[in-house]
């Protein structure tokens, strides 16, 4: 059993698990064209960066983008639970990459390339993969089962490290400010 309390069986998973290739199919795409665009250029160019499907980018982020796009695309097609955990990371990753490199952007330290819309297309590649992990996780249908009774207010069937110990304090017998 999980700690994190996220839909089992979600009825919208085949769509979101689609989405999440067809992010993987783009960043794959956008690797291997950025890759033969960038022939003979230095791996972490920053200067006159050729665009590949409307992104800047170098050599090095092109072969990382194939890389990843792989690993998204493989995730994709084995489905479980391997999607979900491999989409979760990736909308975390894609979103923190994008904010790092949205702060680095006219800085030596640019070292994949990026620009304003490489960041906004991470963001957004990073909210399908977020939501698509969010949405992905599979399960039997008495761990759905679960699940949604947890959302609908039965007892957590969770065995959790930290408990909350006695009852919810009363705010009128309160000598705090913060109950």
């Amino acid at each position: 059993m999980s700690v994190l309390h996220l839909p089992v069986n979600h009825p919208l998973r085949p769509l979101y698990r689609v989405l999440a290739g067809l992010a993987g199919l783009y960043v794959l795409i956008f690797g291997i064209v950025g890759f033969t665009k960038t022939s003979g250029m230095a791996f972490f160019a920053q200067d006159d960066l050729p665009h590949a499907m409307g992104l800047k980018t170098n050599r090095a982020f092109a072969l990382l983008s194939i890389i990843v796009g792989v690993v998204i695309v493989v995730g994709a097609l084995i489905g479980r639970n391997v999607d979900h955990l491999i989409n979760l990371a990736g909308g975390v990753v894609f979103l923190l990459a994008g904010m790092i490199m949205l702060t680095l952007l006219r800085t030596n330290v640019n070292f994949l390339g990026f620009d304003v819309s490489t960041c906004i297309v991470s963001f957004i590649i990073g909210g399908v993969m977020a939501t698509a992990g969010l949405y992905g996780k599979v399960g039997t249908p008495e761990q759905a089962a679960m699940e949604e009774g947890f959302r609908h207010g039965t007892p957590d069937p969770t065995d959790h490290k930290w408990k909350f110990h006695g009852p919810p304090k009363d705010p009128e017998r309160s000598t705090s400010r913060f109950a």
